[in-house]
C-alpha cells in the first residue's frame, strides 16, 4: 500500500483520524477476538483507539501503518484480557438472561464458529499470531507485529493448523 505524505497543512488529528479510519477494520478485529461480550468490546475498541492516538506521534511513515496499529492493538488487547481476571471477579452482570443479538442473516457458518472457539481457547499471542495469518499478513509482518522470528512464526503456525485440523476434524495435508 502507497505511504502518502502528510500535507503541510494537515494536522496531526487529521492524519491520525484519516489513518485510523482507513485501518478501522483493524480494532473491531483484534476488539472481538479478545473481547468477551458486546460492552467488553466496545471497551476494548476504546481503549485501543485510545492508545493509538497516545502512540501516534511517535508512528515512524516510513513503516506501514497497519503494521504499527496491529503492535498496540495486540499490546493493548491482550494486557486488557489479563486484566479480565480481575475485572470479572469484582463486576456484577445487570442481566444475565439477555443473550447477544445475533443477525441470523450474518450469522457465521459452523466451520467459522467453529474456528473462533477454538481461538478463543488460545493464548494471547497464539490468538494473535492466528488473527495476523488469517489477515494474510506474511510471516515477516507477523514477526515484526508481535516480536518474534520469522522461523518462530512458521513454527508456531505448523503447530496451530495440526492443531486446527485435529480438534476440528479436518483431515491432515502433508
Amino acid at each position: 500500500m502507497p505511504r502518502t505524505a502528510s500535507r503541510p497543512s494537515e494536522s496531526i488529528h487529521e492524519r491520525f483520524r484519516d489513518h485510523l479510519e482507513r485501518h478501522r477494520k483493524i480494532v473491531f478485529k483484534v476488539a472481538n477476538l479478545y473481547g468477551r461480550g458486546e460492552e467488553d468490546r466496545r471497551d476494548l475498541a476504546q481503549e485501543i483507539s485510545a492508545q493509538l492516538w497516545r502512540a501516534f506521534p511517535r508512528y515512524d511513515p516510513e513503516r506501514p501503518f497497519s503494521t504499527w496499529m496491529y503492535r498496540i492493538a495486540l499490546n493493548v488487547a491482550i494486557s486488557f484480557a489479563r486484566s479480565a481476571v480481575q475485572r470479572a471477579r469484582y463486576a456484577v452482570p445487570l442481566d444475565e438472561e439477555t443473550p447477544d443479538p445475533i443477525d441470523p442473516a450474518r450469522a457465521p457458518d459452523d466451520r467459522v464458529q467453529a474456528l473462533h472457539g477454538f481461538m478463543s481457547r488460545l493464548d494471547e499471542l497464539n490468538r494473535a499470531l492466528l488473527l495476523l495469518y488469517l489477515d494474510e499478513h506474511s510471516y515477516r509482518e507477523i514477526a515484526e507485529v508481535l516480536g518474534i522470528s520469522e522461523t518462530n512464526v512458521a513454527t508456531k503456525l505448523s503447530r496451530l493448523k495440526q492443531r486446527i485440523r485435529a480438534e476440528l476434524g479436518q483431515p491432515d495435508r502433508h
